[in-house]
């Protein structure tokens, strides 16, 4: 009789991966980290332990949005006061934090708990080629 293979955080080995982000689709390309940074591309996965692995994004000012979407979609934030209600297309943050736009793609991707905001940290994006993560020497993937 076969046993389930259960992951444990002590035996868990993480790598580092590269992606650069120009002219790239947004959400096809955030799938892609999501799925990396959850750890479903390992045989070993279990979906209650974090195997993911760290990703490194480069160039994310210049992600491609398909369509209208640089016009038409917005993001909604509140600052909790009256009046507090803002708007922002995605272009507006694409100029001021290009970073955040792939940042909010992933995030919307990954699980809604303790897990998953764990899960968030591993994943460093810049607007610009150059990355301060040469050291751990990423796995370039394209």
């Amino acid at each position: 009789m076969n046993k389930t293979f259960l992951a444990k955080n002590e035996g868990i080995t993480r790598k580092w991966f590269l992606f650069d982000a120009e002219n790239q689709v947004l959400g096809r390309l955030a799938t892609r980290i999501a799925l990396i940074l959850r750890g479903k591309n390992k045989p070993t996965f279990t979906p209650h332990v974090d195997t993911g692995d760290f990703v490194v994004v480069i160039n994310a000012e210049k992600v491609h949005l398909s369509g209208r979407k640089p016009e038409n979609m917005h993001y909604n934030s509140h600052s909790g006061f009256p009046g507090g209600f803002r708007v922002r297309t995605v272009q507006e943050v694409l100029k001021k934090h290009p970073e955040r736009v792939l940042e909010h793609a992933v995030r919307g991707m990954l699980p809604k708990t303790t897990l998953g905001r764990h899960m968030f940290k591993k994943l460093k994006v810049y607007a610009g080629a150059a990355h301060p993560h040469g050291a751990q020497k990423p796995v370039v993937l394209p």
